[in-house]
């Protein structure tokens, strides 16, 4: 049997106020011929299909035309919610998505209410134990989350997300090809940083330990940079289909084709797909500023530019911008300057704005007031003092 898993699509990002679900129907579009050129036997979603609980229509069309065209090619699919899509919508929405042969969970359930997920495919039969996100709210209490401290929480969702799995792997059977689909952080995992963090540290890291040994390939969702995680069965994160934002700039984005059979573990792949707009960080200084904005000038993607200062430069943004109106983001770093000689101690012990303001710019902007910004605060600040006499 060969499969492809894939995750976090994350339609309808928008960063910096560019839409990037039209990057994201393209990686769509590759993943399709891929899944039709390879003849695998199933599509494994592990979540995150949405970047927003409440998705703009083009978002969801996107999403929709890539299921109807796998039912064309006759490729089923099995998804799950992650922690941006809406578990309720997901679920709502099931039944039609299995009219197009996608078998959609938003929440976490027993085997025989919707948990195990039994796919009839050209390789043969396929057994996917699903685990959607599963947030603490849902299964912690009430009294939890009132009587445990923070330690007991975690080791009780650890416990509660442990059980939940072993009690699917129950359903598992030699005669076919066994896999959990699951949206979880696991500790040991390298993250992207472009993930939530409240959803990826603390309670919600999961102990590879959690992970049945009798599933055949363990197909992860949630964390952005693919990898494979050291476990008794193959276990891999898919990790973002296009490169969310800065923090992948550079990072190579894709899918793994499995390649498995009853009773044997599976063989992952990871396969690359092109990036229609990669994001690239251009690090400068003031002095060869121009250069690498001309260097750059034609780059397909957006561009984030870290540039070093001695002190602040007006008009930086729109300058940039006009040799490359593809920066989103233009971060500016001060460089560090020799010290001030620290101010004398005064025996009037009275208070002086003016010098108080230099050594707040100095510790803020780790570089000294420029005199023009000095000046211009020691008017403003007698200004409000003869306002107040």
């Amino acid at each position: 049997m060969r499969l492809i898993h894939t995750s976090d699509w994350h339609l309808g990002k928008r960063l910096k106020g560019e839409d990037r679900t039209p990057e994201i129907a393209a990686a769509l579009d590759e993943l399709l011929e891929q899944a039709i050129a390879r003849q695998v036997d199933a599509v494994l979603v592990a979540g995150d299909i949405y970047d927003v609980p409440n998705p703009p229509a083009e978002a969801e069309q996107v999403a929709y035309n890539f299921f109807c065209k796998l039912k064309e090619a006759k490729i089923p699919a099995v998804a799950i919610a992650g922690n941006h899509d809406s578990a309720f919508r997901i679920d709502g929405i099931a039944k039609l998505l299995s009219f197009v042969g996608v078998q959609a969970l938003g929440r976490p359930q027993p085997p025989n209410k919707g948990g195990v997920i039994h796919v009839d495919t050209p390789g043969g039969k396929l057994c996917v134990a699903a685990m959607p996100f599963a947030s603490e709210r849902r299964l912690l209490k009430y009294d939890d989350l009132w009587d445990k401290d923070d330690l007991e929480q975690r080791q009780y969702y650890r416990f509660a997300v442990q059980k939940i799995l072993s009690k699917l792997a129950t359903e598992f059977r030699d005669d076919r090809v066994n896999v959990i689909l699951a949206h979880m952080t696991i500790e040991g995992s390298l993250r992207a940083h472009s993930e939530v963090d409240y959803y990826t540290r603390d309670t919600y890291l999961i102990s590879g330990q959690t992970l049945p040994p009798t599933a055949q390939y363990i197909a992860l969702g949630h964390i952005h940079k693919p990898q494979k995680i050291s476990h008794a069965a193959p276990t891999c994160y898919a990790g973002s289909l296009v490169q969310i934002d800065f923090g992948e700039a550079g990072e190579e984005k894709g899918f793994y084709l499995v390649e498995v059979e009853p009773g044997r573990p599976a063989k992952p792949e990871f396969i690359p797909i092109s990036c229609q707009k990669p994001l690239k960080i251009v690090r400068c200084h003031d002095n060869d500023l121009e250069e690498h904005l001309e260097a750059n000038r034609t780059h397909p993607g957006f561009l984030k530019l870290v540039v070093e200062l001695t002190a602040p430069k007006i008009g930086l943004a729109e300058m940039v911008r006009k040799v490359c109106p593809q920066t989103l983001i233009v971060e500016p770093h001060y460089l560090k300057t020799e010290p001030e000689n620290p101010t004398e101690y005064r025996e009037d012990n009275q208070f002086d704005a003016v010098e108080e303001f230099r050594r707040y710019y100095l510790q803020r902007h780790e570089t000294t007031v420029p005199p023009s910004v000095l000046e211009a605060f020691e008017k403003l600040y007698q200004e409000m003092s003869d306002a107040s006499a």
